[in-house]
């Protein structure tokens, strides 16, 4: 009850503010032509900044304030300052804002401006993280996990209600999943990203996988005719420190546009993980404690040149290796059916471990006539992983004598992931409707070998039951049709085809084991959207989606913990497809109701399946259920005075699973409650307090029942030398209440529960400093795909 008397207490005001909030917007533009990225300042009557935006390319812009009096300021270097006093007290439009040209030098002037932090758009939420204090000196996995509506857990990053997402940057997709994913954002800083994009039902354009949408990432690009220089010093402090240093640097000089980055960082993360099986002869009690090597090394480059004002080319390159050796502790309890201790195993080992991954980008971007615009890419990814660990485990009596060894041996792994895709995308405005198609050919290979050595007798002996080589291919040739038509004023319809036809090979060579499949697929897309007036806009959209599962877990290779508990991957895994709905209505753009639901077939997950006659667990991966997610979801963004902003989400989730595969198991289901709320507080003009908190209810979800978390993270961002340096403090998860907990399901009989604490509590100091010579205003290099993204959203 109290729990919920918070949360009633934590929302109310969000609603009952909404009708305080009105929009104003405007145009910005010399005497020849409209004026993009001028610097546009709402101060209040003292001159306190209280809002700010940018104007966009065609000169407008938009803002959300509190009805009253304020100052407004417009600037862009190069021209003379416009100021005026406003008051506002409904929606108003100010029409077209001229500024005379400035010939004279005027140097390096620093406007302060806050753009919102979350903007809706059409057919995404748009997060820009930059203005959440928690995430300086943090990476792109931290950024993520900050972002509305979207949970990371457990390896995998999902968009509330929808599933598993899939994630792009700069509109190409990063092709890896689970761990692999997870350890790729992490090489990235929170400060090289400009925005983050949540796409719940991505259109026909985009690849149909992911099941839970996509999450694009757009990086920060560079600035015509200047360069600037940003360096990042972060310390984090848990059970043990991790120091991190970043460097990101933009030069543009006329046709030819350059940045650079790099990040290193070095440390260890506690992880601790408990896993309690419950037989019927007692139960048996797993606490596992690793120390994790946090050492990453990563960097990129990219190149642009405008060849003319029709054609530019570019070249991106990434680049990342890490070395995350760890030390595990593991012992597991034994119990008798009087819950007494009749033995323990203590599993000691450690990992030598080192990944890396590349990708390489080449792109053109050309019109090929005044309306029509062709995109091309040619990208190549390669990631690679290769381990080599120890270990021993070791049976005692309850009275800590030592029996004997339960099992020892060396695991030694090498993986490696390649793949090669070309995509060309075509913008073709007809008089009859706007109409975009391309196509993508993605050639993918990955090669697992897995070597086990029995090192029980002191020498090393091969088992070849537990060596394993696995190569698995992957071919997608892709074809996609979009056309959206205006109506009129108030209505919008889109329309969306797109033909993916997939080729896949996995071939055991130890176990002489090949599997083939070959399937074309439809996916289409349906959005119509209609705007009612200037405060109320309505969307309708549907989608059909596909999750293909990732390369480690197709792999058929064994991880022993003991000799009684191990984790395989299955080869004969299918893809799982879900039909996905949305239903919106934006109020004002700053309060967003969503009601959505998605069915799924042939869904795929991990079982933890305990054997009751050998008490032995088996970690697998199969297809084993269907059925329907489905929620509702309320955003609201609230300016409660001119110095706190607050942007807040409250979603009801539920499910109904039903499984399609004997697995002995009865599927659970029920309702979520998940609500975050992010407070910005303005203490001065150089001084900034970020209070976030986020609780998720426990659930129930097929398979699984799962334990509540929450999490409360404060800092504090002062800023030096007119924000050339600024100085942030984080206290994350302050009552270390965010980690997963409780994840219970019963299968065979055998109730098994796991919790795994990842470190989320930590204290985090981070030093940014800014210098370089900002003279001109940023010019911003458009992907090929930016065009279309900008027409969906319209």
């Amino acid at each position: 009850m109290k729990k919920l008397n918070l949360l009633i207490f934590l929302v109310l005001p969000l609603f009952c503010l909404a009708q305080g909030t009105v929009n104003l917007k405007g145009k910005i533009a010399s005497k020849t032509t409209s004026l993009e990225w001028a610097e546009v300042s709402i101060s209040n009557l003292e001159g306190k900044i209280i809002s700010g935006t940018t104007s966009s390319q065609d000169g407008t812009f938009e803002i959300l304030i509190q009805k009253g009096s304020y100052q407004l300021e417009v600037a862009l270097l190069g021209f003379t300052n416009y100021k005026k006093v406003i008051t506002i007290q409904k929606d108003t439009d100010l029409g077209m804002i001229t500024l005379e040209e400035n010939t004279t030098n005027l140097g390096e002037v620093v406007i302060q401006t806050r753009k919102s932090t979350i903007e809706q758009k059409i057919d995404r939420l748009v997060y820009n993280p930059e203005n959440n204090a928690t995430t300086v000196g943090g990476d792109a996995l931290n950024a993520i996990n900050t972002a509305p509506g979207v949970v990371v857990q457990n390896n995998a990053i999902n968009i509330l209600g929808k599933g598993t997402s899939r994630v792009m940057i700069d509109g190409r997709m990063i092709e890896l999943t689970g761990e692999e994913l997870n350890n790729f954002l992490k090489s990235i800083s929170a400060s090289d990203i400009k925005s983050i994009e949540i796409i719940s039902n991505p259109s026909s354009k985009y690849e149909a996988e992911g099941t839970g949408g996509l999450i694009n990432i757009v990086m920060k690009k560079g600035t015509r005719d200047s360069w600037k220089n940003t360096t990042t010093a972060s310390y984090d402090q848990n059970k043990y420190g991790i120091l991190a240093l970043r460097n990101n640097f933009f030069y543009n000089k006329n046709k030819f546009r350059f940045s650079a980055s790099i990040n290193g960082k070095t440390g260890y993360r506690n992880i601790e993980e408990t896993l309690d099986m419950y037989f019927v002869e007692g139960p048996s009690k797993m606490k596992a404690t690793t120390k994790l090597n946090e050492a990453n090394l990563s960097g990129k480059m990219a190149l642009d040149y405008d060849f003319s004002e029709k054609t530019t080319v570019g070249f991106q390159f990434l680049k990342d290796k890490s070395n995350p050796d760890f030390s595990s502790d593991i012992r597991i309890d034994n119990y008798n059916s009087q819950n007494e201790l009749n033995n323990y195993i203590i599993n000691e080992s450690f990992l030598d471990k080192k990944t890396g991954n590349q990708t390489y980008n080449l792109h053109l971007i050309t019109k090929l006539n005044p309306n029509r615009k062709l995109s091309f890419d040619a990208d190549y990814f390669n990631y690679s992983s290769n381990f080599d660990r120890d270990f021993v485990a070791k049976n005692y009596s309850s009275d800590g004598t030592f029996i004997d060894v339960n099992q020892s041996g060396r695991n030694i792994s090498n993986q490696d992931i390649d793949n090669l895709s070309f995509k060309a995308d075509v913008e073709h405005p007809l008089q009859a409707l706007n109409l975009s198609y391309g196509a993508k050919v993605s050639f993918t290979t990955s090669k697992s070998d897995v070597v086990f050595f029995n090192t029980i007798t002191g020498s090393p002996v091969l088992d070849t039951n537990q060596s394993n080589q696995f190569k698995y291919t992957e071919n997608n040739q892709a074809v996609y049709i979009s056309g959206d038509k205006k109506i009129n004023e108030k209505w919008n319809f889109q329309l969306g085809l797109r033909l993916e036809n997939t080729q896949t090979n996995g071939f055991s060579e130890t176990l002489k084991q090949e599997t083939i499949n070959n399937y074309f697929k439809l996916f289409p897309t349906v959005f119509a959207s209609y705007e009612k007036n200037e405060n109320n806009s309505f969307s309708l959209n549907y989608g059909k989606r596909i999750r293909r599962p990732g390369f480690s877990l197709l792999n058929p290779f064994r991880v022993y913990i003991s000799s009684n508990s191990y984790s395989e991957g299955n080869p004969f895994l299918k893809p799982s497809f879900s039909d996905n709905f949305e239903f919106a209505h934006s109020y004002k753009k700053i309060l967003r109701t969503s009601v959505f639901a998605n069915y799924i077939t042939d869904g795929y997950g991990v079982i933890f399946t305990a054997n009751p006659e050998t008490l032995t667990q088996i970690v697998t991966r199969e297809n084993y259920f269907k059925g329907l997610n489905y929620g509702i979801g309320e955003t609201y963004s609230a300016s409660f005075a001119d110095w706190w902003e607050s942007e807040n989400s409250l979603y009801f989730t539920g499910s109904d699973i039903k499984f399609i595969k004997d697995i002995n198991a009865t599927p659970v289901n029920g309702l979520q409650i998940d609500f975050s709320t992010n407070n910005t507080f303005l203490l001065s003009k150089a001084s900034k307090l970020q209070i976030d908190f986020n609780y998720t209810a426990p659930y129930k979800s097929g398979l699984y029942e799962t334990g509540y978390t929450s999490s409360l993270n404060i800092a504090f961002k002062q800023d030096f030398l007119s924000k050339a340096m600024q100085i942030t403090f984080l206290i994350n998860d302050i009552f270390n209440t965010s980690y997963l907990k409780n994840d219970v399901s019963v299968v065979n009989g055998v109730k098994q529960v796991y919790s795994q604490n990842e470190s989320n509590r930590f204290a985090r100091l981070s030093v940014v400093y800014n210098f370089g010579n900002k003279k001109i205003n940023v010019k911003e290099r458009a992907f090929g795909n930016q065009d279309e993204k900008k027409r969906a959203g319209n």
